[in-house]
């Protein structure tokens, strides 16, 4: 019994964590919650962010911010493809601007910078753990 009580609580804590979708559950941030880097620069290439699945935060859209604007509101599970010029760029999430719940109350900033060459895509995945809260970092091959 003893052992129950012990492993149950961290057993509730990793399951707040968040996970890597599979592709096929993975959908499109909606056009209106796309602000920002729509339109194709001539010699850009793409910024791809993807939101895990998972628990924590799953009720709050979070900021992604290019070069520290607003490109769009991604909730859990979504996608989301940003049309930039080539070079260096900050990529990062902060709190959603627009969310007026507790969500929006929050202080989340997390920033990477990411080499974007002409013609190449760079993906990112925003990920939630149980110490770390929020975080931006590049996606890994599966």
């Amino acid at each position: 019994m003893r052992l129950i009580f012990a492993v149950l609580p961290l057993l509730a804590l990793a399951g707040c964590s968040s996970y890597q979708a599979d592709p096929d559950k993975v959908t499109a941030i909606p056009a209106d919650r796309l602000l920002a880097y729509q339109t194709p620069v001539q010699g850009g290439g793409e910024v791809v962010v993807t939101r895990d699945l998972g628990l924590m935060g799953g009720g709050c859209y979070v900021a992604v911010l290019i070069d520290r604007k607003v490109a769009a509101r991604i909730a859990v599970g979504e996608q989301g493809s940003f049309q930039v010029p080539a070079g260096n760029r900050v990529v990062g999430i902060g709190t959603d601007p627009d969310d007026t719940t507790l969500c929006g109350k929050g202080r989340l900033k997390r920033e990477v910078a990411v080499k974007v060459e002409a013609g190449g895509t760079a993906n990112l995945r925003v990920v939630s753990q149980n110490r770390g809260g929020f975080d931006i970092l590049p996606e890994q091959a599966r």
